[in-house]
């Protein structure tokens, strides 16, 4: 059976694992369900699909880290910076250091560069892995926040990290000062290279749709590509595509709030990234899966060549491995709680002490997933000299070992430690929803005014109390989703006309309320989800008429 062949069975796989897990007793977390149908793939047609490591990252990576910039809630972002910078790159900082290390004292098969590689990229975590999970449990939401907002910014640490140490392993060379400057240009220059891309391309898309019009299709298709555009030119550069492709999707977030695009376009295109990233997070899963069976012969003879003939020697570095990631983020998470509630002592505010149990519960909701298996599989296959690269099926292992204890673990215990937790909630959405709805009215009669007034001087002819009525009816009604009242002896072709009046009266008056909303949201006044959500109601309003 050929490669491709082998791909579209595991899209199939991708599209079961989500009926499997509907229909299984007992709540199991979908990744772990595509992990296991991979690895019945490769069983069953006993062959594995070879891809290029620059080539898997480039066709994974920029898709999802731009989504995830595009829909990070922003003002959660800036709120809790502090809590989240210091977790997103002092932790991984702290886990390189003191995972890397322990790593090479445990398999001193495997250098110490390697090491430091397998501690980077099993650093990220993943939000989606994570919110699939709690999603329902009561997890707080300003916790939430700062585990998505981490898993943003540590996506682009960990992973910069992980280069720097392959490149170490590669060369067999490393320098702190030259790392240190080359770190500072890879992340501003990456960050500005995304940034100025996506807004370049934003300009000129707008540039294009006022002279020919809005295609829906290339609109998409527009969106779809920024990604790799941002992060293939940061890469050229020798800047970071991977903080480039999250800047990309950060700076689309705020381009969405201009407003520019048609309902019909925005509705289309959340459908297609949806799908997009529901397919590309499960063939990774599926794609791990697969190559299972291959990275443990492979890792059983790294293990061999420490010494250990027995191969349960892998399950006790996977446990150590996953122990030792619990503790030091538990030690950080634990310490910068202390230290905040101290600084904040000494400024006379008062933090309240989230406790053990929540505590405990964010170190354990720090879930592995897309991320580090994509990266992981990026590992070169040989050194500059030409030599293997010693131990990459080890590390590939472990790191997938990490993925799939931490899903477990976090599927398991999340639940209880979370449950009857004192999580009261946030009155804060509800405020938003509440001023969005009271923003919106105004606008909306307004529109319906000033089109009303447009109408009766374009039909000058036409009896005017037909545009009146109707005008009058959805201004107090503000029901812009239902058809006034009409008399149904009435003449069909009146009905016909009074229903286009009042379709073009509605449109008129969505179309302000939508303007709101993205006004309401630039000015920072409700935040971007909550935009997010109103307007695609809207949306879905104007695509019914």
């Amino acid at each position: 059976m050929n490669a491709i062949d082998i791909t579209l069975v595991m899209f199939v796989a991708v599209v079961a694992s989500g009926f499997i897990t509907r229909m299984m007793p007992w709540p199991i977390p979908l990744p772990l369900v595509q992990i296991g149908l991979g690895a019945v793939i490769a069983g069953v047609f006993n062959h594995g699909i070879a891809l290029d490591p620059e080539v898997f990252f480039l066709l994974f990576l920029p898709p999802l880290l731009f989504l995830d910039g595009w829909r990070i809630p922003k003002e959660g972002l800036l709120r809790d910076r502090f809590a989240i910078f210091q977790m997103a790159f002092g932790l991984v900082i702290f886990t390189v250091v003191g995972l890397g290390f322990l790593i090479h004292w445990m398999i001193p098969a495997m250098p110490l560069p390697i090491a430091f590689a397998l501690a980077a990229i099993v650093s990220p975590t993943d939000p989606i892995a994570v919110s699939a999970i709690t999603a329902r449990i009561p997890m707080p939401k300003r916790v939430m926040h700062v585990l998505e907002g981490e898993s943003l910014l540590n996506d682009a640490s960990g992973l910069v990290a992980f280069r720097f140490a392959v490149a170490a392993a590669v060369t067999g060379a490393f320098s702190l000062s030259d790392a240190a400057l080359s770190f500072l240009w890879v992340a501003l220059a990456g960050v500005g290279v995304g940034a100025g891309f996506t807004w370049l391309m934003a300009w000129g898309k707008r540039r294009l749709l006022k002279r020919y019009g809005e295609e829906p299709g290339a609109e998409i298709l527009v969106s779809l590509l920024i990604p790799f555009g941002a992060y293939g030119l940061a890469e050229h550069v020798g800047a970071s595509g991977i903080l480039a492709a999250v800047a990309a999707g950060i700076v689309m977030s705020y381009v969405e709030l201009s407003g520019h695009a048609l309902a019909s376009t925005r509705i289309q295109r959340t459908v297609v990234w949806n799908t997009l990233q529901f397919t590309l997070n499960g063939i990774m899963f599926v794609l791990l899966g697969e190559q299972l069976p291959r990275i443990f012969r492979g890792a059983v003879q790294v293990v061999e060549e420490t010494g250990h003939v027995n191969p349960w020697w892998l399950l006790f570095y996977a446990v150590v491995i996953n122990l030792a990631l619990a503790a030091l983020r538990f030690v950080w998470v634990w310490g910068s709680v202390k230290v905040a509630r101290w600084l904040a002592s000494r400024r006379e505010e008062a933090i309240p002490d989230p406790g053990t149990r929540l505590t405990l519960a964010v170190s354990l909701a720090g879930v592995r997933g897309a991320i580090t298996l994509a990266g992981v599989l990026t590992l070169p296959l040989v050194l500059a000299d030409g030599s293997p690269l010693p131990a990459r099926d080890l590390a590939i292992f472990l790191a997938a070992s990490v993925v799939i204890v931490s899903l477990l673990t976090a599927s398991l215990s999340l639940p209880h430690l979370l449950r009857e937790l004192n999580a009261p909630p946030s009155a804060e959405s509800h405020a938003e929803e509440d001023l969005a709805r009271e923003a919106v009215r105004p606008a909306s009669v307004k529109a319906i005014e000033q089109r009303l007034h447009d109408l009766l001087r374009q039909h000058p002819d036409t009896d005017p109390q037909r545009y009146i009525s109707v005008a009058e009816h959805l201004m107090q009604s503000f029901n812009l989703s239902h058809h006034g009242a009409l008399d149904k002896d009435s003449d069909p072709a009146l009905v016909r006309e009074v229903i286009a009046i009042e379709a073009d009266m509605r449109l008129a008056a969505l179309q302000a309320s939508r303007d709101e909303l993205f006004r309401l949201a630039r000015e920072n006044e409700i935040s971007e989800d909550a935009c997010r959500t109103a307007v695609r109601r809207i949306d879905l309003q104007e695509a019914r008429l």
